[in-house]
């Protein structure tokens, strides 16, 4: 399914985008056509959103396809680990030391916060006093919890219950974020539980898709009404705030549950034209390149931002982070070189330190062929 590299491109793009620009800069100083280019970033937070309706998806894929095959755990952990661990463990081995060594300024990573971050409870680091001290993690968390339950009830339950699970679960994440929101708790944090609709949309669209009876007229079908219902509820949801995440109760519990669905339906409607003849429209190389490198450029990019910060307001002033504000120019040129330092670096992780684990992976399991 190559098309979904492009999905993985946009995701990372957007994530990459809205740190960049809107997540670090105001608008204010910024004339008309700079200031609306800089708040079209701002919404690109939420392809961490589509990655988990993607992780959803592929994941209950692969698993569904290997739960009558030998060695069903081990073949999914190892190569589990193979993928997300070397990067990851290399990345947290960082962060220790960059901040020690005086290459970034306005960041401090302790070890409490790594040796959460070692166990994957970056998202969980509040209940333990430890303050979020490196973003992107949090993410990170939710998926391995992901990885860690869902084999497992893929294994011991038949495909309706699972579905009804999946359900369950995307239901059951607003009602959790809404009842969070009245009694003024972390309704917006990246707690699990409160997380982890994405996740179960892209599971039951690929229960779905393996369906016995399932056709391209009605995966069509799934796809629109998934879009329908995602504007259904902006719509119905205007009036309280769906689109005002932290004012009111319809943008605290549903905003979330809103893109979920509308990621959902592009994803299936995806699936669609890339089994097509319009499957160009969904294989564009430059997306496919991003996508590629999606999971080093996420862990990466901020801190090669703050180190870009930390070096360039020593060195040249005039593109550092305060420097640029109110001077698009800056903006722009800090953007375009510390991102294309990131992107090379995340590509030559991906073809070289990540790729001799990956390369494991066959020899290491038996029984599989998956390559995600």
């Amino acid at each position: 399914m190559p098309e979904l590299d492009t999905i993985r491109g946009i995701a990372i793009l957007l994530v990459v985008f809205f740190h960049g620009f809107g997540f670090t800069f105001s608008t204010t100083g910024l004339s008309r056509l700079p200031r609306l280019f800089v708040q079209a970033t701002l919404p690109g937070w939420m392809g961490v959103n589509l990655f988990f309706v993607l992780s959803g998806f592929l994941i209950t894929g692969i698993l569904l396809d290997a739960r009558e095959k030998p060695h069903f755990y081990k073949n999914f952990y190892i190569r589990r680990a193979l993928r997300i661990l070397p990067a990851y463990y290399l990345l947290l081995l960082v962060l220790l030391i960059v901040p020690r060594i005086g290459f970034v300024d306005n960041r401090q990573i302790s070890w409490g916060f790594v040796g959460l971050s070692i166990v994957y409870l970056s998202n969980m680091v509040q209940f333990f006093g430890v303050p979020m001290q490196y973003g992107p993690l949090w993410s990170l968390a939710v998926e391995e919890h992901f990885y860690l339950l869902w084999p497992t009830a893929v294994r011991i339950l038949s495909r309706r219950v699972l579905t009804y699970v999946a359900i369950a679960i995307f239901f059951c994440c607003p009602l959790l974020r809404a009842i969070a929101y009245e009694l003024r708790y972390e309704y917006g944090s990246g707690y699990t539980w409160l997380a982890s609709d994405g996740l179960a949309a892209g599971a039951i669209l690929a229960l779905y898709c393996r369906r016995a009876d399932v056709t391209r007229k009605s995966a069509l079908q799934f796809s629109l009404i998934c879009m329908a219902a995602a504007f259904l509820l902006l719509a119905v949801g205007m009036p309280f705030g769906i689109l005002l995440s932290g004012r009111l109760l319809g943008g605290g519990s549903l905003r979330v549950t809103m893109l979920t669905l509308f990621f959902t339906g592009t994803l299936a409607a995806t699936l669609l034209v890339g089994t097509s003849r319009w499957k160009w429209l969904v294989r564009r190389p430059v997306l496919q390149f991003f996508g590629e490198i999606s999971y080093g450029l996420y862990l990466i990019h901020m801190l090669i931002y703050d180190m870009f910060d930390h070096f360039a307001s020593r060195y040249f002033p005039g593109i550092s982070a305060e420097s640029a504000q109110g001077h698009f120019g800056y903006i722009l040129a800090r953007f375009t070189l510390a991102t294309g330092l990131a992107v090379a670096i995340a590509f030559i992780s991906r073809r070289t330190f990540e790729a001799k684990f990956l390369s494991l992976k066959d020899r290491w399991t038996s029984g599989t062929s998956s390559n995600a």
